[in-house]
Order: structure tokens, then C-alpha cells, then sequence
């Protein structure tokens, strides 16, 4: 069947037939006829069957009569994230390029100015993810009583962003008499319910068993170390023996697990990019773009990239972490053999995601063997990897603590300037446990030069024996020329050691 038996309008069939498609999809055949005939439908389709041209298609057909209203849109399509909110105003652009269309894209990291002036002048077709659809409607920029026909696209994966409680309330802003579209890869039991609530004697198309993915993915699980060095190593060994690898994507469950894969690559040499949800949307959409032109070979990226992502020909996807959902696994490895397209799915596996696998295996109804031909480690030794996955950050701080370490004596510990006071006291208490031990000529500290001729003064009686003289004669001492504080020589009979530095300190008289 050619897409003309379809009952789409003669610009909708051109537009096809110039992006170069030919025949449609099972889903597309199924979808389309039920849609011109203004039922509802719920579609169930792994991803990459063309559910999105599903839906686009008869929309052109039957936005080619009547106009828009200010802030009235005539249809409304959900769609979880912005990168595939993005993709259907792709798809609109292309197949409704002889259409005069108002299409307006209303998605978060955007002007609100700039979304408000397109609600203004009239839309056709509104794209928007649920959050800031509704940031619009509180805010009374946007009325939602118009929408003849209303879209909503991955499904599952709205319920799994917890935008489900947002979809309910849309649902009731519309009006009750409005078309729905529901599309899904799975059918859990909130999304059979939601479809059971909002949709009226729908028609069910489904063109392959929930939860399965294409059967031109080659999937294989690898065995890996617990460590996360180890599954990077693993995850290099992957890539430099893939066989016909044009581009892939590297799934990870956590953000921070992005950012970390994204470095080890880029350090070992690898073109290679990350798309997280932390990320702002000219940067996502800067990355998403040098992925689809080829300029960068692998995309490191949380499952923000693993719904419904229109990268035709993606040949590898590599899956560091087991998905923590057995569904989003399904997502995951369906962004490679899309369109009849062969692809292969790597999933690296440790001792501790043995329950995460099972629930996979349960899920999709087959055992997905293991790879056996995986060469050799690049580092045997898992320090070595652990130096070269961190920057050199160990060499660093060897190198740190080396320096630090300077000085230090042979016990450790950090070491500290001596002060004045400090070394003086040492000096003196060293004077007075040794009073006995004659100094050599090298331990005395060295004097200027005009005093090396001259007659060293005698030394003071000890203190304990002129209380009385000391006191007599202060005023004399104040008015006398200070004399320079000498080391006393004079024999001590009892161990100082344990007074203050104060009372050791010498003191000159004048007789």
C-alpha cells in the first residue's frame, strides 16, 4: 500500500513522496485512516516505526481548513521532553511546507515574550511540553477551549517524568468534544487508566507486542568489574572493536555518571558529546545537532535522549549503566536499528545488576546472550585506569604532598615555621641543661666585625645572689648605656630546664 490509498490530501502525499518515503509503516497504515475519520486512537509501537508521521500527516490533511485565533490554538500536541517537542516542529516543517501553517514551539529555557508573541498572532498547531503549557495558561496567555484534536506522545514516558497529575488537568482544559491521539511503547497500569479516563470508544492500534523492540538489533550484555574504571575500560574495549560503527549513544542512569563517562572519552581521544537535563537548550540543541551532522561520533546522555529521538541512522548503542526501569531499556536500544536499519545494543552488566537484567529478560520474553570476543583490558592493573580516568588527579596529589613534605622530618606530620621567640627559648633552655659542656667556636653565633677585637665584658653575677643591688641601683641601670645581651657562661647548679624563658633571660647590672 502506497501512502495515496491513505486518504491524506495531494500536498500531504507530495511532501512525502519529496522526503523520499514510499511506502508506510504498519503503524502509519493502521493510524492514519482512523485518524482522517476523526476517531481515537490509541497506538501501541516500539520506537523507530514512524508513529510520529502517525499523526502529523492526517493533521495536515485536516488543518488545511479553518484558521487560528489569538491564543486559541486549533490543535495541541504533548510531548515530554523538549528534544522531541523539537523533532514533531521538524516534522511539521517538512511535510507542511506548501501548507500555510502557524506552528509555535512552547518549551522551558525560552522568552516567554518570544512564545507569548506567537500565541498572539494565532496557531495552527501548538508543540509544548506540560510544564510550561500550563506556566501560559495560569498566567492567561493561553486558552485551551479551542483544541479540535489533541496529541499525546510517549505516553509511558510522561508517566515515568511524573506528568501524568499535568496531563490529567490538561485533559480537563480541553474541550470535551475534542479528538485524542494517545501513543505508547508500553501499556502500564496508570497510562491503561488514564486511557480508560480520557479517551471515548477508542480504536486500538497496535502493530507490535508491548515492551519489544525491533528485530534488527543485535543485543548483547557484557561482563564488567563493579568499579566504575572498570566499566569504562570495558566500555573503550566496546567501542575500538565495534565493527561498523558510524556513530552510538552511551546511556547512563545518573547525570554525574554523564559528565564522568563524557571526560573519560574525550581524555582517550574519542569525538564524543554529552546531553543531560542540567544542560541549557541552545547547548542541547547545538549537541544534538553535531550528532545528526556527524561532526561528533558519540553522544554520552542520561534517558532525557532515549524517547522518541529522530536520529535515523544510529548504528551502536552502549548502555554503561543498567537501566533501573525495564522499559526504558526498550527506549533505549530503540534509537539504533531504526527504519528496517540493522543496529547493535551493548549493555555492560556487573555483579550487582543481576535482578535489573532478569526484569529485562522478563519483560521483553528473550535471553539476551552474553559477548564472549571482547579483547583484552587496556589496564590491567585498576590504579593505572583509576589515574587515567581522573585527569592524573593521584599524580597530582603525589605530587602535592611531595612538596608538602619538604622539610618534614622522618616521623610525618606538617611542618611549620619556627618562630623568634620559639627558637630563642630552645636556645636558651639547650644553655642552661648544658651549662657544664663547653661550647665549641662553631656553635657561638658569629659577631660583626668591629666587635671581634674587642675586650668581651665580664659577665654578670648570677641573679639569685643580687636581689638587693639589683633593686638599689635601678635608676642607675635606666640611665646607663644599654649593654648587648650576652649568653651567660657561668655554671648553673640546678636543673632550669623546667622554668619559663623569662627568668632564664639575663640581666646586666652596673656595679
Amino acid at each position: 500500500m502506497s501512502f495515496s490509498n491513505l486518504g491524506l490530501s495531494e500536498k500531504v502525499i507530495a511532501a512525502v513522496n519529496a522526503a523520499g518515503y514510499t511506502t508506510p509503516t504498519p503503524i502509519q497504515e493502521q493510524a492514519i485512516p482512523h485518524v482522517l475519520a476523526r476517531r481515537d486512537v490509541l497506538g501501541i509501537a516500539q520506537t523507530g516505526t514512524g508513529k510520529t508521521a502517525a499523526f502529523v500527516l492526517p493533521m495536515l490533511t485536516q488543518l488545511e481548513k479553518g484558521r487560528a485565533r489569538a491564543r486559541m490554538p486549533r490543535t495541541l500536541i504533548l510531548e515530554p521532553t523538549r528534544e522531541l517537542a523539537s523533532q514533531v516542529e521538524e516534522n511539521f516543517t517538512r511535510y507542511g511546507a506548501k501548507h500555510k501553517l502557524n506552528v509555535a514551539l512552547i518549551i522551558g529555557g525560552v522568552s516567554f515574550d518570544n512564545q507569548d508573541a506567537k500565541l498572539m498572532k494565532g496557531v495552527d498547531v501548538l508543540i509544548a511540553t506540560p510544564g510550561r503549557l500550563l506556566d501560559h495558561h495560569e498566567r492567561g496567555r493561553l486558552l485551551l477551549t479551542g483544541v479540535e484534536l489533541l496529541v499525546i506522545d510517549e505516553a509511558d514516558r510522561m508517566l515515568d517524568m511524573g506528568f501524568i497529575p499535568d496531563i490529567e488537568r490538561i485533559c480537563k482544559l480541553v474541550p470535551f468534544t475534542r479528538q485524542t491521539l494517545f501513543f505508547t511503547a508500553t501499556m502500564p497500569t496508570e497510562i491503561r487508566r488514564v486511557t480508560e479516563q480520557f479517551l471515548h470508544n477508542p480504536v486500538r492500534v497496535e502493530v507490535s507486542k508491548p515492551a519489544t523492540a525491533a528485530t534488527t538489533i543485535t543485543q548483547l550484555l557484557v561482563k564488567s568489574g563493579r568499579e566504575p574504571h572498570d566499566k569504562r575500560d570495558t566500555l573503550r574495549r566496546l567501542i575500538r572493536s565495534a565493527e561498523g560503527l558510524k556513530n552510538g549513544i552511551v546511556f547512563c542512569n545518573r547525570k554525574i555518571e554523564v559528565a564522568a563517562v563524557y571526560r573519560s572519552l574525550k581524555k582517550h581521544g574519542f569525538s564524543v558529546g554529552e546531553l543531560h537535563g542540567d544542560m541549557s537548550q541552545p547547548d542541547r540543541t547545538a549537541t544534538l545537532d553535531g550528532f545528526r551532522k556527524n561532526e561528533i561520533t558519540l553522544l554520552v546522555a542520561s534517558d532525557v535522549a532515549a524517547r522518541g529521538l529522530d536520529i535515523p541512522d544510529v548504528s551502536h548503542v552502549y548502555n554503561f549503566d543498567v537501566p533501573h526501569h525495564a522499559d526504558d531499556y526498550i527506549h533505549r536500544i530503540g534509537r539504533t536499528g531504526r527504519a528496517g536499519r540493522s543496529g547493535a545494543a551493548f549493555t555492560i552488566v556487573t555483579p550487582a545488576d543481576s535482578k535489573s537484567v532478569a526484569a529485562i529478560e522478563q519483560l521483553t520474553g528473550m535471553q539476551i546472550p552474553w559477548a564472549t570476543d571482547l579483547p583484552a583490558s587496556e589496564a590491567p592493573a585498576g590504579d593505572e585506569a583509576a589515574v587515567a580516568e581522573n585527569g592524573g588527579e593521584q599524580h597530582s596529589r603525589s605530587s602535592r604532598n611531595a612538596h608538602r613534605g619538604e622539610g618534614r622530618g622522618e616521623r610525618g606530620g606538617r611542618s611549620r615555621p619556627v618562630r623568634g621567640r620559639e627558637r630563642n627559648r630552645g636556645e636558651r633552655n639547650s644553655a642552661g641543661r648544658n651549662a657544664g659542656e663547653p661550647q665549641s667556636q662553631g656553635d657561638q653565633p658569629s659577631q660583626p666585625a668591629e666587635r671581634q677585637h674587642t675586650e668581651r665584658p665580664q659577665a654578670p653575677p648570677p641573679r639569685e645572689q643580687q636581689p638587693t643591688v639589683a633593686a638599689n641601683n635601678k635608676h642607675a641601670r635606666n640611665d646607663a648605656p644599654r649593654q648587648p645581651r650576652r649568653q651567660p657562661e657561668t655554671e648553673v647548679d640546678q636543673d632550669v630546664s623546667h622554668l619559663p624563658a623569662f627568668l632564664l633571660r639575663p640581666v646586666s647590672i652596673k656595679a
